[in-house]
């Protein structure tokens, strides 16, 4: 297993998950609501940065590797489930979008492991509509966990509106893999 600077950006990231998990299970006298929402915040932004960093710094460095581009996308899924369950604990989303997003990403995964098995992975390597589909989601999920004033429009109707378009983007990318996938999947033994 190799390690470089962009997998320890990565490997940052899955760390990440915990903390942003249990910030919200700190008293409240520690932790404000409001203090909770702001440092989950900051810790998600951080982590979505940390998702366009490594893989710059892996092409840039010359340091791409098999075991990174294995980590980067389990990483994003992990964060961004995890945020997910708790924006549904939360309750400032909907467990239907929470079920699209965390889904598309079970379904996709295990689409790709069998079309790897079957010597097809290329038909259902990463597209623009996947990027697009999780640049939405890093931007929506910010935020959901704010929930909060940002220029006199509350956070979570903006969070809201672009989570719905990013289960648009999920739904969509689904739907295109899937239909790159099809002649494999129909195929006989």
């Amino acid at each position: 297993m190799p390690f470089n600077l962009p997998i320890a950006l990565t490997w940052l990231r899955v760390a990440a998950i915990p903390l942003l998990v249990g910030i919200f299970y700190l008293p409240n006298d520690w932790l404000s609501l409001t203090e909770k929402n702001i440092f989950s915040t900051g810790l998600f932004i951080f982590a979505a940065i940390t998702d366009w960093l490594d893989g710059f710094l892996a092409r840039r460095m010359n340091q791409e590797s098999a075991f990174g581009q294995f980590l980067d996308p389990v990483a994003d899924k992990l964060i961004v489930a995890a945020a997910l369950l708790v924006l549904l604990n939360l309750d400032r989303v909907q467990a239907w979008v929470a079920l699209v997003i965390i889904g598309r990403e079970i379904t996709i995964s295990a689409l790709r492991e069998w079309m790897a098995q079957v010597g097809a992975s290329r038909s259902v390597a990463v597209h623009m509509v996947g990027k697009l589909k999780t640049t939405a989601q890093l931007i929506a999920i910010p935020f959901l966990l704010f929930n909060g004033q940002i220029l006199g429009i509350h956070s979570s109707l903006l969070g809201t509106w672009l989570i719905w378009i990013a289960a648009f983007l999920t739904l969509w990318s689904m739907f295109y893999y899937l239909q790159k996938a099809l002649p494999q999947l129909t195929n006989k033994p």
